[in-house]
């Protein structure tokens, strides 16, 4: 019972997020006493992927961001004269500025109920901020501050030829399950900004096209639990620190992957696929033959620049945009490279960070297909799960639902000593990890952070329409402005089963300069437009 658990533990992981899974998984598999608690019903913190009604049902919490008082009224008996109690939050102040928009057709009925779902929850549906308009999503703004880290970090892998370690990947261009479902118009869940729907930007004829029968809001609610929305959405590079540490853990066996299928830049108002693998060079009919000699040329030198030192020595002091325009690269190639290969702006990093990152992207093509990302079915959320479950098997104790009042802190050694929870129960143990939104902001007011600014839309259109509607992609858009940063797309298709067939589930993420309405709104207006009445009628 969670209200009597043992009194001393090796290790006391406070919070499911991913950083708190991996270590809780490590101490467990090297033979520590491992306790895992959350205060929330939901494993994987501001890590999880929500069904659609569960996304409302989160996105009503942080609106409403009202505290919650459920204090044990003696815990502070537990404290002793030679100790002091840290109180911890009981409130996640990270994630601020939430907003939610409907441009799906309303016409939700009382009887309408997520399919599957264990029980109805008309509350979040009705408490979200929907406003008439046109065609597919509800979406939700917000910023949100986190830790730097990420899942996108670069590294040497291990050859995919060994079936020992070879993770599961699963081909995502599957033709047989290209449909042109119409009718499965979506919603928007998540953590982010504005949504809208229709494809604009890429210069192809839509107008001639025929009407589509635009999916409802009840249909969204419907179908809700066929969607897993990530709050934090990020590809893992395939050779990258990550893969390495899933492969050699063995909690590769818990998750199944999908490679994203295609490299986008969006350049002079268009969405255009880059050419990544050498077959793809050779066979893009964007690329002159002397720019596809010029573009091999330079990626070649990409992968072995540091056993070439003078060529790139007397340019490690300017950007690594400025260095490209010293390599007899066209505009074109220039674009290509800095913003969907080594993804990086104009003056976001040195030559010698715009090698490596081009080097990393380059080192991770082929390995499971022809671009070098890698994206977990049913979204990230699955990741801390995977690792809880490897916690779990080794002897971890895992309590969801499950408050911790305060740290106990030794006023000689200035080292925590223990814990106590809502039951009041004083629980010892050598070391503890606690995720920073149970921090309050005095005790981590000489922490820095960094303000990221997310949306999710839900679409009815890839950004970049092709004969297969399995398309995963990343895109980069630039900044256009002063003071604001690049904006990354990812566009998830039903195949990577975060959506509905014939809908695509699109994450956008930027690090922030105001809020995140005004942040990706842009971007947004850019890529897609909502549909008219008279389009949706």
């Amino acid at each position: 019972m969670a209200d009597n658990l043992p009194s001393e533990f090796d290790v006391i992981v406070i919070g499911t997020g991913l950083p708190e899974s991996i270590i809780a998984a490590a101490c467990s598999r090297s033979g520590q006493r491992v306790l895992h608690v959350d205060s929330r019903s939901y494993y994987g913190g501001n890590w999880a992927s929500f069904s659609f009604s569960g996304l409302l049902s989160w996105l009503k919490e942080h609106q409403e961001n009202s505290d919650i008082v459920n204090e044990c009224p003696a815990w502070q008996e537990k404290i002793h004269e030679n100790e002091e109690a840290i109180a911890l939050s009981r409130t996640d102040k990270t994630i601020q500025h939430v907003e939610v928009f409907c441009y799906a057709c309303q016409d939700l009925h009382e009887d309408v109920e997520e399919a599957g779902a264990l029980q109805k929850n008309h509350a979040s549906v009705t408490s979200v901020n929907c406003t008439e308009a046109a065609d597919s999503a509800c979406l939700p703004v917000e910023d949100e501050s986190l830790r730097t880290t990420s899942c996108e970090i670069p590294a040497e892998q291990t050859p995919s030829s060994d079936p020992e370690r070879a993770l599961e990947v699963n081909d995502v261009q599957v033709t047989g399950e290209k449909e042109n479902c119409c009718d499965d118009n979506t919603c928007v869940p998540s953590t982010a900004e504005k949504e809208t729907s229709e494809n604009v930007p890429v210069a192809e004829d839509t107008a001639e096209q025929p009407k589509k029968n635009r999916i409802t809001y009840s249909q969204i609610i419907k179908e809700g639990r066929r969607f897993n929305i990530d709050l934090v959405s990020k590809l893992l590079y395939s050779r990258g620190l990550l893969i390495d540490l899933l492969i050699k853990s063995n909690v590769s066996r818990y998750a199944e992957f999908k490679n994203i299928t295609r490299i986008l830049a969006f350049r002079e108002g268009r969405v255009k696929q880059v050419p990544c693998s050498r077959a793809d060079v050779f066979n893009s009919k964007q690329l002159t033959m002397v720019e596809k000699r010029m573009l091999m040329k330079f990626l070649t030198f990409c992968m072995e620049y540091e056993e070439h030192p003078d060529e790139y020595k007397a340019y490690e002091e300017i950007t690594f945009s400025e260095y490209l325009k010293t390599q007899k690269l066209t505009p074109n190639l220039q674009y290509f490279v800095l913003h969907s290969m080594a993804m990086t702006s104009e003056t976001g990093s040195s030559t010698i960070d715009g090698l490596k990152a081009t080097k990393n992207f380059l080192h991770s093509l082929g390995r499971y297909g022809n671009t070098p990302f890698l994206f977990p079915l049913y979204g990230q959320g699955e990741l801390p799960q995977c690792f809880c479950r490897m916690c779990a098997v080794f002897g971890g104790i895992y309590c969801l639902r499950h408050s911790v009042q305060c740290l106990v802190v030794d006023k000689e050694s200035g080292k925590c000593k223990a814990i106590i929870d809502q039951y009041g129960q004083r629980i010892i143990s050598k070391h503890f990890l606690v995720e920073d939104s149970y921090l309050s902001e005095n005790t981590c007011a000489h922490v820095q952070y960094r303000q990221i600014s997310r949306a999710i839309l839900i679409t009815d259109r890839s950004v970049l329409k092709t004969d297969s509607d399995q398309q995963i992609s990343i895109l980069t858009v630039p900044a256009e402005e002063p003071g604001t940063f690049a904006v990354r797309v990812i566009e998830l298709c039903s195949s990577t089963m975060t959506c509905m067939k014939g809908s695509y589930l699109v994450h956008l993420t930027c690090t922030s300069s105001k809020t995140a309405r005004e942040d990706l709104e842009p971007v947004v207006q850019k890529l897609f437009t909502p549909y008219t009445e008279t389009e949706i009628g």
